[in-house]
């Protein structure tokens, strides 16, 4: 008997509660067929071809001159989260204590919020925004796009907290027409992340520190992903893990409410519901079963399953350590949830969210090894050797070669993306002139 697991699930178009005429992207659909213990991958349907992909049998559909100006109009949004990724990695030079390009007084201060909501936050928020279809649900990037980049002017510090914290609550509106389009448990947990980012912008704003923040910052993260795993991965995943999955949430953000209000038996609980939480996703998500494939399916796998791996790394330091706000557990903790988790995960699916948000291919290059390798390699370097250790000059090894392994994946990214559009273009003038 053959069976079928998805990898990635087409998501946002294909829900009971879809509206007519919605006309969501779509993501790739993998399925894997155990054939004599081996798995092996028939097809891989992409929106855009990459450059190696074979010519389909099938007549392919001519898509709009519009498409160009609408790709223009989401890369916008892109800007200032690359500035963020830019400046929040010449931040973490200051911090190593290493040569960093720029160096102000307030780079170091708002290193975590760039990274967090500068970055991650206004990438997920516009692939929120472009599967919601509707312009009022981009507010929320630029929103928060523009908040990091006030992180870095010479405005008040209060007047960027508050344009984050008016994109946080325009990403947690997002979620009320998704949730009413499709009633979906995914959603709801995604929301839980979306609420738990206002939740340390208020704070922030009043005056928390950062340090304290971190369970929140995390939790925005950790169910952000988490959601769209389960959204991309459900038919792999079973009928009953949308509702498992949204009850270890709901636990999760119980324990991060604990973790503040009292902090001795709050963070032991965030470990615990952190630990199970990452342990029902690394059984149940197709990634342990697409590790014995090929091309991008063992790519992403490997990268969540590491992603999942520092996850638990994180879990764990909370659960036998409790409180962590400075020191060695506080960097382990800090880098193996958003650079060995977040990062990863980015990494992960760059290839299937970045050309449904862009329309543009982003193929998988065996290239992309090098940087996700080294990510990981570096992390243990830094977490093992410099925070187990005390080794600092281990410690700024180690958060060198992560800043390496982030700018070499956008480099290695954007040849890509690159040569696919060098090559559809090829494709086109030799299919011109044949036809001619």
């Amino acid at each position: 008997m053959t069976r079928n697991f998805g990898f990635f699930a087409a998501s946002h178009a294909v829900n009971k509660g879809r509206t007519e005429g919605d006309n969501a992207c779509h993501h790739s659909f993998i399925t894997l067929n155990p054939v004599e213990n081996k798995f092996v991958l028939p097809a891989i349907l992409h929106e855009h071809p990459g450059p190696d992909s074979p010519p389909s049998s099938q007549p392919r559909t001519v898509r709009p001159q519009t498409v160009r100006p609408q790709t223009l109009r989401r890369a916008i949004f892109l800007v200032p989260a690359g500035v963020a990724l830019l400046a929040g990695l010449d931040a973490a030079l200051i911090l190593l204590g290493v040569g960093a390009p720029v160096v102000t007084n307030r780079l170091p201060e708002v290193h975590g919020m760039l990274m967090v909501f500068g970055f991650v936050g206004t990438l997920v928020s516009l692939e929120r925004a472009v599967a919601l279809r509707r312009r009022l649900g981009f507010l929320a990037p630029a929103l928060l796009g523009i908040g990091g980049l006030l992180l870095l002017a010479p405005a008040p510090l209060y007047v960027a907290k508050l344009v984050q914290l008016a994109g946080a609550l325009a990403f947690v509106a997002i979620y009320i027409p998704l949730w009413r389009r499709q009633r979906d448990d995914a959603v709801l947990i995604q929301a839980f992340g979306a609420v738990l980012a206002v939740c340390a912008l208020m704070l922030w704003l009043g005056g928390v520190e950062v340090a304290v923040l971190m369970p929140w910052l995390a939790g925005f993260v950790i169910l952000t992903i988490g959601g769209e795993r389960l959204e991309l991965a459900r038919l792999a995943m079973g009928a009953r893990a949308g509702r498992d999955f949204l009850a270890l949430s709901a636990i999760l953000v119980v324990a991060i409410a604990a973790s503040l209000l009292w902090p001795l038996v709050g963070y032991p609980l965030l470990g615990v519901a952190l630990l199970f939480l990452v342990i029902w996703l690394a059984i149940h998500d197709v990634a342990r079963l697409t590790i014995r494939s090929t091309g991008l399916p063992r790519f992403a796998a490997g990268c969540m399953l590491a992603g999942y791996f520092w996850l638990a790394v994180a879990a764990t330091t909370w659960l036998i350590g409790g409180a962590a706000l400075d020191g060695p557990r506080y960097d382990t903790i800090l880098h193996a949830v958003f650079l060995g988790f977040t990062i990863s995960m980015i990494m992960a699916h760059a290839s299937v969210i970045l050309p449904a948000v862009l329309r543009q291919p982003l193929p998988y290059h065996p290239y992309m090894l090098v940087p996700a390798i080294l990510l990981h390699l570096s992390l243990v370097v830094r977490v093992w050797l410099g925070d187990a250790f005390a080794l600092r000059t281990a410690w700024q090894i180690g958060g060198v070669l992560n800043i390496t392994a982030l700018l070499l994946f956008v480099l290695v990214a954007a040849w890509s993306a690159l040569r696919a559009k060098n090559t559809a273009r090829g494709r086109t003038a030799s299919s011109v002139r044949n036809s001619g």
